[in-house]
């Protein structure tokens, strides 16, 4: 079998690389590529692979814009942050959905699933029940979030338990924790990965760059548009803002 890789978060790429060479040793890895244009060059310059490992978030776009500059042949397993695509996911060719940060056990099931399916015509002709795979996936979910976190201060490390942590936080592409005693510290993970880490009872993704609990939140005021504006403590170092559209997701989450 072969594979095409297509992440634009080069630790994400390197992590799959592994478990496949790790379950599949037979597996022929053809390219790892990290960009919409990057993925159309390459499908329209080699033969198509059997199967296509495919981040749906990229750097200049959505991964579906490659379904409108090329005619992919290949079978499709997403990856992705976010469960809001799935539906469509499921329109191109795919036969799985994997939201990260990617379970090794997770990546197996959909590789094997593959195995299973392809060659048989009957079954990739007759496709599959979105609704049933979208089910399916989620029952097979086993949820743990983090209690804790290691995080380095110099030379040594230090163990941050959950109830320390006032807001997660993103700057310079770099994310941070900031506790409630005011200290700051670097966190091995992106604002995506953490937010399918943490208890989305107890965190809340606000925007783009923040993800806090509610013991942090000061105040709420109204602000233009149908937008939130939040103050944390401690202090945040820019405004943070809520989007009308997490307006509502916000207040029900507050208990409202």
């Amino acid at each position: 079998m072969k594979i095409l890789i297509i992440e634009d978060e080069a630790l994400a790429a390197k992590r799959i690389r592994k478990m496949i060479e790790e379950f599949y040793p037979e597996i022929t890895i053809e390219a790892v590529t990290d960009s919409i244009q990057s993925s159309v060059e390459w499908l329209k310059s080699f033969p198509h692979p059997d199967l296509i490992l495919m981040d749906i978030e990229l750097a200049d776009g959505q991964s579906f814009e490659i379904f409108n500059q090329v005619d992919v042949k290949s079978t499709i397993i997403f990856t992705t942050a976010y469960d809001e695509y799935a539906i469509r996911a499921f329109k191109v060719n795919s036969i799985d959905y994997l939201l990260k940060p990617i379970n090794p056990d997770d990546l197996k099931r959909g590789i094997d699933k593959f195995e299973m399916l392809y060659g048989d015509e009957k079954i990739l002709q007759k496709g599959l029940d979105i609704e049933a795979v979208l089910l399916a996936l989620r029952k097979e979910q086993v949820v743990t979030y983090k209690q804790r976190f290691l995080v380095k201060q110099g030379q040594r490390f230090i163990p941050i338990i959950l109830s320390e942590i006032a807001y997660f936080y993103t700057e310079e592409k770099v994310s941070f924790i900031r506790t409630f005693s005011d200290q700051r510290y670097v966190v091995d993970h992106s604002l995506d990965e953490l937010e399918q880490l943490l208890d989305s009872e107890f965190f809340f993704r606000a925007n783009r760059q923040y993800i806090i609990c509610p013991k942090t939140i000061e105040a709420i005021h109204n602000h233009f548009n149908g937008k939130l504006k939040i103050n944390l403590k401690p202090t945040a170092s820019e405004d943070i803002f809520v989007s009308r559209e997490r307006a509502g997701d916000f207040k029900k989450w507050l208990g409202e």
